[in-house]
């Protein structure tokens, strides 16, 4: 089987349409066409309905698209592994992160670490936890910094950090002289909140699912000095992690009951090879946490 047809075949499949996939590609349209034919002629398996508009898998094409995904990642893997057995290392890191932690727990750790190792170039990706995951499994990532608390079988992960998911108020707030609240009284409040996917936003979510309570959010971001802003201006209260405030916020951060505890750290695919590089990397941001 050709590897390159079943490259053209993901990509049909990804855009959903001839010209954009030869565009993708950087080949003619018909040339994508003809690999195509003879792709179905070589398997004698019809996989694609071509439609005016759009063309979409057969039920045959669907089952080849998932091997495809799968030979395609694999080849990639080899070509990764061979090349270092040759000392050709290509010194690049896809690395994954949330906006809050590359902006507040990352910038010092990754400026050494560049110091350390000149030679590599970090490509970073920001995404909330639950697409780093995904973007993981897919390969789109060699690294990324996720939850560790909740085990992938298909993730491996160290644990870095273990921190508390608090409520985020203004000074003045009437939560501000608590020690605790409960997350039925937070929900009961008008709220700025990460966006669905960022685990600073699950657990409230997971709540008023589970309780069938509709929360007031004003307003949703993912720009963490944006809604410490909209906090400070009483538009409305949010999660948070302490480390992102300091003594000039005139915020104050308030513990839930129970707690609602977070570990996270760094992890990549279990069946991926870990290049030189992307190991360096976990080694050096491992040895600067501890």
């Amino acid at each position: 089987m050709d590897i390159k047809r079943l490259l053209y075949f993901t990509v049909l499949a990804d855009t959903g349409n001839f010209t954009r996939a030869a565009e993708q590609l950087g080949i003619a349209q018909s040339a994508l066409s003809i690999s195509m034919k003879k792709l179905e002629e070589q398997l004698e398996l019809k996989l694609i309905n071509r439609l005016e508009r759009r063309m979409s898998l057969t039920t045959d094409g669907e089952v080849l698209l998932k091997h495809a995904r799968n030979i395609l990642d694999n080849v990639e893997q080899a070509q990764k592994e061979l090349r270092e057995l040759k000392g050709l290392t290509s010194g690049i890191i896809n690395f994954g992160v949330s906006a809050m932690l590359g902006s507040y727990f990352l910038p010092d750790a990754l400026a050494r670490f560049k110091q350390a190792y000149p030679g590599i170039q970090v490509n970073i990706h920001e995404a909330g936890t639950a697409t780093l995951e995904k973007m993981l499994l897919e390969g789109q990532l060699d690294l990324a910094l996720i939850r560790t608390d909740q085990a992938h079988e298909q993730i491996r992960s160290i644990t870095l950090l273990q921190e508390e998911i608090v409520a985020c108020v203004p000074d003045h707030h009437p939560f501000a002289q608590k020690k605790s609240i409960t997350l039925n009284e937070f929900c009961q409040q008008p709220l700025v909140m990460f966006r669905e996917g960022y685990f600073l936003r699950e657990a409230v979510s997971r709540y008023c699912q589970q309780h069938q309570i509709e929360a007031n959010i004003q307003f949703e971001t993912n720009l963490t000095e944006l809604l410490k802003s909209l906090v400070k201006q009483e538009v409305g209260i949010s999660t948070c992690l302490s480390l992102i405030l300091n003594k000039h916020d005139s915020l104050t951060t308030v513990s839930f009951d129970p707690p609602i505890p977070l570990k996270l750290g760094l992890g990549w695919k279990s069946s991926h090879y870990l290049s030189s590089a992307a190991r360096a990397f976990v080694e050096f941001i491992e040895s600067e946490v501890k």
